[in-house]
């Protein structure tokens, strides 16, 4: 009966929005994610206001890990939370390079995994 009522809602949700798309802005996988980590209690508004700016300066995660979590954080301090953010964009950009070769894992558990991304 839940398997039931569960596909029947997907199926409307589908119908009425057959081709759903986010409010964030990026231009790749790692900007998307750390747009993601950013978005937790905070606006896509906000968001995108900060990584307007922020990725014009750095957009990998060498590049995030070279700028330094001060400078780092004078980038999206105007978001709730920034300090624990700026923390897990860090890490996250360590395990990055350390478990997957710089690149943003494909699979939800290894997303998951990264601090900051939850479902």
């Amino acid at each position: 009966m839940i398997e039931c009522s569960r596909k029947r809602f997907f199926a409307w949700l589908k119908r009425d929005n057959p081709n759903p798309q986010t409010e964030l802005k990026y231009n790749s996988n790692f900007e998307m994610l750390i747009a993601v980590i950013l978005s937790t209690q905070a606006t896509d508004v906000s968001v995108n206001k900060a990584t307007a700016q922020l990725y014009k300066v750095v957009n990998t995660p060498h590049s995030i890990l070279r700028l330094g979590g001060k400078k780092l954080k004078k980038h999206i301090q105007t978001i709730a939370l920034f300090n624990t953010k700026t923390k897990n964009i860090l890490k996250t950009c360590d395990l990055l390079l350390d478990k997957y070769e710089g690149q943003v894992p494909n699979y939800r558990k290894s997303l998951e995994s990264l601090p900051g991304v939850g479902r």
